[in-house]
């Protein structure tokens, strides 16, 4: 387990204390229109979806996107701290104009319970309900069954099922979230488990306190399940890459995906980014959520699929192009 593990505090205090504060005027803030060029066909539908937290059950809101085609599989694409779905508006996109149906919710960044996409004090429990609704999703009466099918039919495409076969893709904390929400479908829902297909990380970071990264990705690395990360260089907003040092250090495979050379921690929210996330980072780089987008979306068709396409792996003619262009560095595990 790597020394980042056993550090409680990934942010410095005073970064927390501000970004607790940031959380809390975030409905006030719009993220920025998505790019000219971002895909047309794509059918986007905001509904809610019910997640049990402590002795309530919040409805949170859950925005559904729906390829033109028939779908391929079902990516659950979970924001940060301190962020909500809007602002993956544009990588979504991206994601569905690939194929698949794409599942964001929005998940509470500062909450009484402890309800919080990222561990401020203990969010398991609630991670665990979160793990709930992908465990049952088969069940098109459970919780996620029913907002997919409301989406569906808002969508114009009633009767439609939900694609059996799921890849997790999560943003800074969001990264943390969905790899325990992984671990615990192994651990508690292995008929879930086995139809999840491969995790995409978006420069994840760990949280403030606990082990819930390292202890999901230890249990992870006993499976074969694909788990890639597309990162930035270490800075304070990743808490000096924490999260990607959770992957390299625990998971034990000769690779584990990429870091953009000069990337940003906004590039995951790409065209749909605010200035709450590019003040303190820096505006994403075009080329750079370019090349994001790029491999998240290969990478999640991949892993449906299970299939390698070799032109986006070491060796490859796109991959080396980058490498030696210095826009991408390997990431292995140790």
């Amino acid at each position: 387990m790597s020394d980042t593990s056993h550090r409680r505090m990934s942010l410095p205090r005073t970064l927390f204390a501000a970004a607790l504060a940031a959380a809390a005027t975030l409905t006030a803030l719009s993220p920025a229109t998505a790019a000219e060029q971002a895909p047309t066909d794509v059918v986007k539908v905001s509904n809610t979806v019910d997640v049990r937290c402590a002795f309530l059950v919040y409805k949170r809101s859950g925005d559904w996107y729906f390829p033109s085609t028939a779908p391929k599989g079902t990516v659950w694409l979970q924001h940060g701290f301190s962020r909500a779905n809007d602002h993956l508006e544009d990588i979504a996109r991206r994601y569905a104009a690939a194929g698949f149906v794409v599942f964001a919710p929005t998940l509470p960044s500062a909450d009484m319970f402890g309800c919080t996409v990222s561990n401020i004090g203990n969010n398991t429990a609630f991670l665990n309900n979160v793990a709930d609704l992908f465990g049952k999703a088969a069940d098109p009466n459970d919780k996620l069954g029913r907002s997919f099918a409301d989406a569906a039919a808002k969508a114009g495409r009633p009767g439609l099922q939900m694609p059996a076969k799921f890849v997790f893709s999560g943003h800074s904390a969001g990264g943390e979230a969905v790899s325990y929400v992984a671990n615990r479908l192994r651990t508690q829902y292995p008929a879930a488990f086995a139809r999840l297909s491969g995790l995409v990380l978006l420069d994840p970071v760990n949280s403030f306190v606990g082990l819930n990264m390292a202890n999901a990705l230890n249990g992870l690395n006993t499976t074969n399940l694909p788990m890639h990360a597309i990162s930035s260089p270490p800075y304070l907003a990743n808490g000096q890459a924490s999260g990607t040092r959770e992957l390299t250090t625990d998971v034990h495979r000769d690779f584990l995906g990429i870091r953009l050379s000069t990337g940003s921690h906004c590039d995951a929210e790409g065209a749909s980014t605010d200035t709450l996330c590019t003040l303190p980072n820096g505006a994403p780089q075009d080329a750079n959520v370019a090349v994001l987008q790029e491999f998240a979306t290969v990478w999640a068709a991949d892993d449906v699929s299970g299939t390698v396409t070799a032109t986006h792996r070491p060796g490859g003619s796109r991959y080396e192009s980058l490498r030696t262009a210095g826009t991408i560095q390997t990431l292995s595990g140790s």
